[in-house]
Parts: structure tokens; C-alpha cells; sequence
């Protein structure tokens, strides 16, 4: 169990946070670096870690093998300044009490290295607790990262769980309403730049960028291949738009009616696909594509044809 003083003192190091008495709790301070998209999976304790770039979009849900770690905070000076600071200190501990919690930092005063403090993924469920088991403070000879502190693969990853793709707008020919054995051409709009990028950085100490590159897409007709044949030889990176001299290569042929079906439609789904690489291979470390997903009703009729009797 940390002392009180400690807990108190890295509160008001980090974001002004008071604990209750006798408790152990991670400081709740501004949030940095969060994806945006349908469900959160970045949200950063500290605003140690910076990140730029892959605004707006959605995610994939990527999430950080580790979710806690610890960051480099300052140096001996700085940190006995901000540690040893009236102004921060918000508690009512005893003279000595305080001057025995600095005396570790004051000890460091001249020596080169770095001070180390921990952070969490408030968006992982288990982020408070791995920051419940590291020290509030530790300190690291000049290039050197103590067990536990962040990597550059580890921020690699937190720039992986920030990158965000645009979601695509689904467009079909024909578009209101489709027909059996009639090719449905399939393509996006909205997709803008065909490339992404997020870069993660601990300003000074490391950075890492990654490039997301729009590459193919993949369409699920919604239904088995005994009802539709999906043909994907030309849809390339955003699918084929529909030409009326043109050679059917990007969509659907759905073979049975969807009257059956629930709300007598199916549901298509096209997925676009944007492999991941490390600029300049600044680590060795692969990643999975990114791919979100949009979808779209299809309703498919039967083509009604009108039989004359000869006449006789």
C-alpha cells in the first residue's frame, strides 16, 4: 500500500488529484489522443503521449496489448521542482512527512536520468488496475527504460488504436431496388484520401508514425452462395461505378428473391481494407489491416413477364 502522502503528491504532480483517505486510486486527468469512431478503445491518462494526424473516421478496435506502463516525466531538477512546489502540494500532511516523500527526489538533484511516472488506458477495463501495481515514481539512467516502461512498440500500438478510417457510403446500381439474376454494381463514395496517418509521440524522447493505405474492398451479400454470386475481380480499392458500356466486375448477382427474408431485403455489406506499415520502419512490428464496414438494404424482386396466348 502506498502511503497517503505519496498517492497525494503524484495527484497533484499529474492533475490536481486528491484521493480519499487511505485509498489508492489512478488520477483522472485530461484524456489525450482518443480515437474517434463507434466505440472508444484510446482514452490516456496523461497527456504525456501526443497524437496527430487520423482525425475523424472511425476505428477498428484495435486495443493495446498492455494497458499501462510507465512514461518518462522529467528530470532530476524538474521533478524535485514540481514534487517539492508549496503550491502543489494540496495536503494537510505533517512537515515531516512531506520532507521524507521528497527526500527520494532530492537525493537525485545533479545526477543524470530520468524520472518515470506510471499511465493507463482508461478505455481498457483493466487499465486502472495494471496501474495499480507500478510505482508512482521511478527513476532511469540517461537511455535506459525501466521494466515496464513504454516501448516504441508498445507506442506503436497506441498509435495503432488511435488510427481511424474513413467509413465509406455504400452506392449500388441498380439502387432502390435490385432483381434476380440482374448484376447489382457495387462501389463507395466518401472514401476520400486513399492514405492515413497517426503519429504517436513522447516529445524529445520517441515517436512513431503509421500508414494506413486504402487497398480492396470486401462485399458480403448478406446471404449464402446459393442465393448470390459476388464478384470482387474489379473492385480494386473504392469498387467499379456503374457504366452503361461497361463489363459487370465489382458487386453482386443475387440468383433468388428476398421475399423470404426478414423485412423481405437483404443486408449487403462492403468492407474496405487499409493495410498497416511502420514508417520508415522505425520498429519491427506488423499489424493487422484496418477495416470498417457500412451496409446497405437490398431488395430483390423477381422480373414479372407478361405471356400472350398465340392467337388462333
Amino acid at each position: 500500500m502506498r502511503t497517503l502522502i505519496s498517492v497525494l503528491m503524484a495527484g497533484s504532480l499529474m492533475a490536481g488529484y486528491q484521493a480519499p483517505p487511505g485509498e489508492k486510486e489512478p488520477p483522472d486527468v485530461n484524456v489525450r489522443g482518443g480515437g474517434e469512431g463507434r466505440t472508444r478503445h484510446l482514452d490516456i491518462s496523461t497527456d504525456t503521449i501526443k497524437i496527430s494526424g487520423s482525425k475523424g473516421g472511425e476505428s477498428d478496435g484495435y486495443r493495446i496489448k498492455r494497458p499501462c506502463w510507465y512514461e518518462p516525466a522529467g528530470n532530476a531538477e524538474e521533478m524535485f521542482k514540481k514534487i517539492s512546489d508549496p503550491r502543489g502540494n494540496r495536503t494537510q500532511a505533517d512537515t515531516d512527512r512531506f520532507r521524507e516523500f521528497i527526500q527520494p527526489f532530492k537525493d537525485k538533484l545533479g545526477q543524470e536520468g530520468l524520472w518515470w511516472v506510471p499511465a493507463y488506458n482508461k478505455a481498457d477495463p483493466n487499465g486502472a488496475v495494471c496501474w495499480a501495481g507500478l510505482e508512482l515514481f521511478v527513476f532511469a539512467p540517461p537511455n535506459t527504460t525501466p521494466p515496464s516502461g513504454i516501448t516504441l512498440e508498445q507506442l506503436a500500438e497506441v498509435a495503432r488504436a488511435a488510427l481511424t478510417v474513413p467509413k465509406p457510403t455504400i452506392k449500388l446500381n441498380p439502387d432502390a431496388k435490385s432483381y434476380v439474376n440482374l448484376p447489382t454494381w457495387v462501389w463507395l463514395d466518401g472514401v476520400g484520401e486513399p492514405t492515413r496517418t497517426v503519429t504517436a509521440s513522447i516529445p524529445g524522447v520517441m515517436s512513431v508514425t503509421l500508414v494506413a493505405t486504402l487497398k480492396e474492398i470486401k462485399i458480403d451479400p448478406g446471404t449464402s452462395q446459393d442465393r448470390a454470386e459476388v464478384t470482387e475481380s474489379g473492385c480494386g480499392a473504392a469498387g467499379k461505378p456503374f457504366t452503361k458500356s461497361g463489363t459487370f466486375s465489382c458487386g453482386v448477382r443475387y440468383l433468388h428473391s428476398s421475399i423470404d427474408q426478414p423485412g423481405e431485403k437483404y443486408t449487403l455489406t462492403v468492407s474496405t481494407v487499409w493495410p498497416v506499415e511502420v514508417a520508415d520502419n522505425a520498429v519491427p512490428v506488423q499489424f493487422a489491416p484496418v477495416e470498417v464496414s457500412a451496409t446497405r438494404d437490398v431488395p430483390v424482386g423477381e422480373i414479372q413477364s407478361n405471356v400472350t396466348p398465340p392467337a388462333n
